[in-house]
């Protein structure tokens, strides 16, 4: 029995899409399939195996139909990349000029790998970049090329191996159909209206806190977060970023909650509750991590799961960060 091969295509989205807009994207391109995963804020992966037979048409052709729908309802000028697996999709979409697309067919993704820059590979950032570039590994190929030995002593057992399989071109994760949209919210009214700039940034970084267990004690990750400041005189505002990438890593939420609260400038507000919404959210298993070879990002990690044991066994108060202890 032979297993069908997958179709899987990556469109990157040339306009600057608002939520509403986005949606309609994602269901108009499920009329052409409903494997349809959304990508935010700009891109969308489509599994286009069981399509073909419907539409009669080859995996490319069924591409420039998605993408003719897009330019022709919507005004959306977009670029795709189509290969066997996510991963090689995504990387084809990287490089293909605006209104192109590359096809990486299965018999042809190692010598289509092979003289691409290591950078390219998910998960490769400036560290891991900069170790490998100073042991001579500058292209995916020589990554395939050196022993597994090797590669294991430059980046250690767990990473080197991560690393082999993406330069391979492996990636099994299937295209997970949309899901109703859905987000978590943690809020803070305070006592009394507070001028405390101190207090501001306490406030905000415990509802982080919050947000973070939410995500991990429900397999999620967030891929942005919205910071919501209510004043004395009912007033409000809202400020929004999308995530460097998707997370439910405490610290990495705080940062980018706090990067909000420090663009509102509020040395002289009287604020009367802060509100942190956590959406576009995704499950834990679905979204590459950036692989690090700092030994502290591990410790944090590793000292954050024991701190969600510790809350499940003895309570929500049982463990806290120092800077949010009374």
């Amino acid at each position: 029995m032979t297993t069908r091969q997958r179709h899987i295509a990556h469109l990157h989205l040339h306009a600057a899409l608002t939520e509403s807009q986005y949606d309609d994207v994602i269901e108009l391109l499920s009329g052409v399939t409903p494997h349809v995963q959304p990508v935010p804020p700009n891109a969308v992966q489509l599994d286009l195996t069981s399509a073909l037979r419907y539409f009669d048409l080859s995996p490319y052709n069924v591409v420039q139909l998605a993408k003719l729908r897009l330019k022709a309802l919507y005004g959306v000028d977009s670029s795709a990349g189509l290969a066997n697996n996510r991963m090689l999709a995504a990387l084809a979409a990287d490089a293909s000029a605006p209104g192109e697309t590359t096809w990486v067919p299965a018999d042809h993704v190692t010598d289509w790998l092979y003289p691409r820059p290591v950078t390219a590979l998910p998960g490769v950032g400036r560290t891991t970049a900069e170790t490998l570039h100073r042991y001579g590994l500058h292209t995916i190929g020589q990554i395939t090329d050196i022993p597994a030995e090797t590669l294991q002593r430059l980046l250690g057992v767990g990473q080197a191996r991560l690393l082999a399989e993406r330069a391979r071109g492996h990636d099994p994760r299937p295209v997970v159909p949309a899901e109703p949209a859905v987000h978590l919210i943690a809020d803070l009214v305070l006592e009394r209206d507070c001028l405390d700039p101190a207090q501001h940034h306490r406030a905000v970084l415990g509802l982080a806190d919050q947000i973070g267990q939410r995500l991990r004690g429900e397999s999620q990750i967030a891929s942005r977060l919205t910071l919501t400041v209510r004043y004395a005189d009912c007033s409000s505002t809202t400020s929004t970023s999308t995530l460097p990438e998707p997370t439910n890593h405490s610290p990495a939420l705080a940062a980018t909650a706090l990067n909000l609260l420090a663009g509102f400038g509020l040395q002289r507000a009287r604020v009367r509750a802060f509100v942190v919404r956590a959406d576009r959210l995704l499950s834990a298993d679905r979204a590459y991590r950036q692989l690090s070879l700092d030994p502290g990002d591990a410790r944090a990690r590793a000292a954050e799961a024991a701190a969600d044991r510790a809350r499940r066994r003895f309570g929500p108060e049982a463990v806290r960060s120092a800077t949010l202890a009374n």
